[in-house]
């Protein structure tokens, strides 16, 4: 029997989250320098139209279809053939297989736009392409199989992800600390410079819409209206509020000034940390992951980074990648069944070590399996497509190199510059 309402509860979870990618394409693109403003966005966008048409013609297939050693699915079909999507996902939600398929779809779209920050200025637009699609393909949909899918490896293990901390974001975060590496540092890089941002009022569009459609992200994973979805809503707005103030407070006492590049940071640490724990955790839980995230954040992006010499213009993996791993090692202390009865408490609540334990391994596994796979795949594939551009190139701006286009001519009135 459908569930009319948790239907129409799952529908608009799924529009928030494909908003994300639009509202990631402003974000990304207030950030970079003039010159390469379209070629950022584009290189955003352009991934719901890929995405779509890879998680329809095998995607959702290999994430969730018959199980392989619970690693990925696998099924006959293609392009949703021979799939009853009118056939219902679960009798506990009420919603069908086709309503499950389409907010499945929202994340397998915003999970590699992601990773986008990282190489900013200077990849192939042709090999960002073909790795999007390779990658999708060995890497996204089988972690959606191993973490969200009951005979999954890591699910068996008892790793709990309530919305993506090692699916989306540990995930997409290593792929950016990889590919930035393979693709290398901007010429004339210097650690300790900022990028001229473009457009600070799109950057802070960018973050409300992000955070807007997060709710989408995190209350919508629970499938159904339910307290489990109200608590999620309350977690992801405290954890967010409190990492933002965080954030705020260290610039001001460390760095003398607060930026708007620096608040729409710690809100993004507050929304990644708390994505794999937003229906498991109370609100102190939340408030102390929102804390211990950004900190975390804070202190790789600002004394980590600059000592190594990472060229991650808008921090993909200092946000993604850091807060994903510290919200999903977390989840294992503040998870409680006073929030999820379907879930062991963590080891703040009395459950021991075993659930720790599990988001240990799970987080180790997510960090070695991607940083492995892409790894290889950069390796191989640039082989065949060069993965940066020329130096000429890069120089120009990728807006005009690779896309015969400028950003917003109104803002510029000297066409000649």
């Amino acid at each position: 029997m459908i569930n009319q309402a948790n239907t129409l509860f799952v529908f608009l979870a799924s529009v928030l989250v494909f908003f994300m990618t639009p509202g990631l394409a402003f974000f990304y693109g207030g950030m970079v320098s003039k010159k390469n403003v379209v070629n950022t966005m584009i290189s955003v966008f352009m991934i719901t139209g890929l995405a779509i048409i890879l998680f329809i013609a095998f995607g959702y297939n290999l994430a969730f279809g018959k199980d392989v050693a619970g690693i990925l699915g696998l099924s006959k079909s293609f392009f949703l053939n021979g799939f009853d999507l009118k056939a219902i996902y679960s009798k506990e939600t009420g919603i069908t297989l086709l309503t499950y398929l389409m907010f499945q779809m929202m994340f397998s779209i915003i999970t590699p736009a992601l990773f986008v920050g990282a190489i900013v200025g200077r990849m192939n637009f042709k090999f960002l392409i073909v790795f999007v699609v390779i990658w999708s393909t060995l890497i996204y949909y089988p972690m959606v199989h191993m973490v969200w899918t009951p005979s999954g490896i890591l699910a068996k293990t008892g790793v709990l992800d309530f919305a993506g901390g090692t699916v989306v974001h540990i995930n997409a975060g290593i792929t950016a600390l990889i590919l930035s590496v393979f693709v290398g540092p901007r010429i004339g890089f210097d650690s300790k410079s900022e990028i001229k941002h473009y457009n600070l009022p799109w950057v802070l569009l960018g973050t409300s819409i992000l955070w807007i459609g997060w709710y989408g992200f995190n209350v919508g994973s629970a499938l159904t209206i339910s307290d489990v979805a109200t608590q999620a809503f309350l977690t992801t707005t405290v954890a967010t509020g409190t990492s933002f103030v965080v954030w705020m407070f260290l610039d001001m006492f460390i760095k003398g000034k607060t930026t708007m590049i620096g608040l729409r940071t710690g809100a993004l640490c507050g929304l990644v940390g708390i994505t794999p724990a937003a229906g498991y955790v109370t609100v102190a839980g939340a408030f102390a992951i929102g804390a211990i995230c950004t900190l975390a954040s804070y202190s790789f992006i600002h004394f980590v980074k600059p000592k190594i010499k990472l060229d991650d213009p808008l921090d993909a993996f200092g946000c993604h990648g850091i807060s994903g791993i510290v919200g999903s090692l977390l989840t294992g202390l503040f998870a409680t069944k006073i929030v999820n009865s379907h879930i062991e408490n963590g080891l703040f609540y009395g459950g021991g070590f075993h659930l720790i334990n599990a988001q240990l391994i799970g987080t180790i596994f997510t960090i070695g399996f991607v940083g492995i796979a892409t790894s290889m795949i950069v390796f191989l594939l640039k082989k065949i497509i060069p993965i940066r551009v020329t130096r000429e190139d890069e120089l120009m701006g990728l807006d005009l190199a690779e896309h015969g286009e400028r950003a917003d001519y109104g803002v510029d009135f000297d066409l000649e510059k």
